[in-house]
């Protein structure tokens, strides 16, 4: 059997057409990725990640983005809310940690029992005076350590839960001031501030299974290339921060990147990433992707073996008493 292909692409509505279904048979992307556009309610987001799954013949990792606060795809009335992250960390004040635990552990519940095995979390981005706004309040805090052992409870949680966390945005957003959906961030740290302080929680979650990259260029390693494009910040996500798990490019369609899919794609690639994320599920721009990305590589092939090595059935626990806890925590705040 061929590898799948080096991508991890969504779709388009509720249901799958008959174009996407022929569409992913030949592609076989390793994975897909779902939002708001995709979710309307517990039995028709089965049946479609069933037939996602279906139509490539395995059961591949299906994504989402479910931080809780401003970016959470599944929200009330059928799913919890949440306050932001940053908002939490906060309010649990010494119980940090514990709270975003149970946070997660609460999340990944949910998400295993619609189908999706994936999340786009823990962020390890540093909180900083200038974070731009999409950002900051998505952070777990201003101290790297503070937001190792959050991010680290996080990946926990997830992983209990028996959904794959996916680490971001390495190797490190927080010091942007523009929102890279939009725009292109330049970051002038000297390399040993990067190192010492942006890189360090990345480095403490260096073996979670899988990364997400930042489109942001980093002046003091390279002077042109975002790292998603960029060898040298690659390399530094590598040998500097040491994650050796399946990395993934931040979306390759979001404007802070310029150029044909195509071309960003192979560039990615050629850059070290393994898989190319496409979030928009437009079918002729999935074609351009998947043309340009082909198969994943032998070492891609290992590493995206090793990340659903990590994917387990859940440990049997009394989640209504992990709500309960969680809601002593943060007694006094709330959490919806």
């Amino acid at each position: 059997m061929s590898a799948p292909g080096a991508v991890i692409l969504g779709c388009e509505g509720l249901t799958l057409s008959a174009d996407e279904r022929a569409f992913f048979r030949a592609a076989n992307p390793w994975g897909f990725i779902l939002f708001a556009r995709n979710l309307k309610k517990r039995s028709q987001i089965r049946k479609l990640t069933q037939a996602l799954r279906e139509a490539v013949g395995r059961e591949a990792p299906i994504f989402i983005d479910q931080e809780g606060g401003r970016v959470q795809r599944l929200g009330p009335p059928r799913w919890r809310g949440w306050m932001a992250p940053l908002d939490q960390m906060q309010a649990a004040g010494d119980n940090a940690a514990r709270a975003m635990w149970l946070r997660y552990r609460l999340i990944a519940d949910e998400l295993r029992a619609i189908g999706i095995d994936g999340n786009c979390a823990p962020m390890a981005d540093i909180a900083e005076e200038a974070t731009h706004p999409f950002l900051k309040n998505r952070c777990y805090g201003t101290d790297p350590a503070i937001v190792a052992e959050a991010a680290g409870a996080v990946a926990d949680g997830l992983l209990a839960g028996g959904v794959l966390p996916v680490l971001k945005h390495i190797p490190g957003h927080g010091r942007a001031v523009a929102d890279s959906h939009l725009d292109l961030p330049h970051l002038d740290a000297a390399r040993a501030d990067l190192a010492g302080h942006d890189f360090a929680p990345f480095r403490h979650l260096a073996d979670l299974p899988l990364a997400m990259t930042a489109h942001i260029v980093y002046r003091a390693i390279d002077l042109k290339h975002p790292a998603t494009l960029s060898r040298a910040v690659i390399r530094a996500i590598r040998d500097d921060i040491g994650f050796a798990g399946l990395l993934m490019t931040d979306d390759i369609s979001m404007k802070a990147l310029t150029g044909s899919l195509a071309d960003l794609s192979r560039a990615s690639l050629a850059a070290g990433c393994d898989v190319i994320l496409h979030c928009n599920g437009d079918l002729a721009e999935m074609e351009e992707v998947v043309a340009a990305s082909g198969r994943l590589s032998a070492a891609g092939q290992q590493r995206a073996d090793a990340a659903l090595a990590r994917r387990k059935r859940p440990e049997s626990v009394d989640i209504p008493a992990l709500e309960a806890e969680l809601e002593a925590l943060l007694a006094g705040h709330g959490n919806g």
